[in-house]
């Protein structure tokens, strides 16, 4: 995802749109380098995974922006509506599949909020009300947490490759 390098001032609606752009580009870069069976590799008790992070996201978005901004029910919006288990990657998705997935649902989180003004609610079953603003200022939460999350699993996940030997001096 290319995000301009700094957005520093302008309007509110363009700093939040970016620093949420950032952090949806700072959750993907967190697999950037891993293999297939290292983005699914568990290494904390719960299902968080690196790739099962950024599925997370993409079920984050399609909540927020299709079902609550939208008014779509779940059997509308465009994948699934699952909850906790929106960290589970089917065996068939690839680590290429579930980014194009976040990706397409962060395409259509910007077309559903730009036709929506910051200060406009919609109601949220449990929580009631909440503003465009609001939503934007929680997905930049989660992603920028989730990301968080990732750098700590890569970085785990980087070390506990082989090294190869220190074959410096060796003829």
């Amino acid at each position: 995802m290319k995000v301009p390098n700094s957005v520093t001032d302008g309007r509110e609606r363009r700093l939040l749109e970016y620093v949420l752009d950032h952090a949806r580009a700072e959750l993907i870069d967190t697999v950037a380098g891993l293999s297939e069976q290292e983005c699914r590799r568990r290494l904390v008790p719960s299902l968080t995974t690196p790739i099962g992070l950024i599925k997370h996201a993409a079920f984050a978005e399609r909540k927020w922006f299709q079902h609550i901004l939208a008014g779509l029910p779940e059997s509308e919006c465009d994948g699934d509506m699952v909850g906790e288990a929106s960290f589970v990657v089917r065996d068939d998705e690839t680590l290429t599949d579930v980014i194009a997935e976040f990706a397409r649902a962060g395409d259509r989180a910007r077309t559903i909020a730009a036709g929506i003004d910051l200060d406009e609610t919609r109601d949220d079953p449990v929580l009631g009300p909440v503003s465009l603003r609001w939503v934007l200022l929680l997905m930049i939460q989660e992603f920028a947490r989730h990301a968080g999350h990732g750098d700590i699993l890569s970085e785990q996940l980087h070390d506990t490759r082989p090294t190869a030997p220190d074959m410096r001096g060796c003829r």
